[in-house]
């Protein structure tokens, strides 16, 4: 009886045993969900950090009054929708191209990808910033008000030369990103945005300025983040790795970037816009520029 009551309790255990064996994995998954964690959280910290500086500019252009703040938010939006949004989407193509160099461990593609990024973002950085330049005739030909269109013209120049640093921006942090580099961007982004608001503070309030001053800081702010982004890939180890100086190699597989980098702008404004992000409200403020005459001169 003792010997069939082992066999027995024998049997159930080791019956029992596989039910167990799904449990075994939570550790490592909440390793990999801490991981991935690690990883998102600063890239959605670097994000709001830069996108924080026009944020920051349009606020020390409000304490102006009503003219400069509308002003500001109307030519931050154009330049938004025309200039900044399609660069974010082109860059974009080198989540897919580093990723994949870097899986691979083809860590001298990165650069050459990250490199023929930025000479492809460059030259669409050029008619970009043409339409920046006549961004006042273009809302006045559009039948907005001559006051805030003139205002917001002065104020999308200044931006012009932020707009080619933002696209250089761009092709560092997914440089670095690919990488799994992203305590870096933080801290660049985050020291950036303390330079700024000094910067807004000085150019805004005590250089005479105005209004202008806040799209001048805006520009100072892009290239000062690019140059600390620059200095970092240059100094360290994983620069190093994956920056061996500039390459004709650039210029080959062109199109390759380009069939990636089209449908990503496009697919990046179209989440925007169905997203009722930043990308939609920019177009609704930009065609609603009559309301802001409405709302601050209801007398006029």
């Amino acid at each position: 009886m003792g010997g069939r009551g082992e066999a027995s309790s024998a049997a159930m255990t080791a019956s029992s045993a596989p039910l167990l064996l799904p449990l075994a994995p939570a550790p490592a998954a909440r390793d990999e969900v801490r991981r991935q964690v690690g990883l998102a959280a600063p890239l959605v910290a670097c994000s709001l950090l830069q996108y924080s500086l026009q944020v920051v500019s349009v606020m020390f252009a409000g304490h102006l009054g009503e003219l400069p703040l509308s002003a500001a938010s109307v030519a931050s939006s154009f330049a938004n929708v025309t200039g900044f949004s399609v660069l974010l989407g082109m860059g974009s193509a080198l989540d897919t191209l580093c990723g994949q160099s870097y899986g691979a461990k083809q860590y001298d593609m990165l650069g050459t990808h990250a490199q023929r990024a930025i000479f492809v973002l460059m030259l669409s950085s050029v008619p970009l910033a043409f339409v920046l330049a006549f961004a006042g005739q273009i809302l006045t030909a559009l039948g907005q008000n001559p006051e805030i269109s003139y205002g917001a013209g002065t104020y999308a120049r200044l931006l012009i030369p932020g707009l080619f640093a933002y696209g250089l921006l761009q092709c560092l942090t997914k440089l670095l990103q690919a990488q799994n580099i992203v305590h870096p961007l933080v801290v660049c982004s985050g020291v950036t945005l303390i330079f700024h608001i000094v910067l807004c503070w000085f150019l805004v309030q005590n250089s005479g300025l105005g209004y202008r001053g806040a799209a001048l800081a805006t520009s100072v702010s892009y290239w000062f983040n690019v140059i600390l982004l620059a200095l970092y890939v240059k100094f360290s180890e994983a620069g190093r790795r994956s920056w061996h100086g500039w390459s004709r190699a650039v210029l080959k597989d062109v199109n390759l970037f380009l069939s990636l980098a089209i449908p990503s702008t496009f697919m990046t404004c179209s989440a925007w816009s169905t997203g009722h992000s930043r990308w939609w409200f920019s177009l609704q403020v930009f065609f609603q520029i009559q309301n802001w005459k409405l709302q601050f001169y209801p007398s006029a």
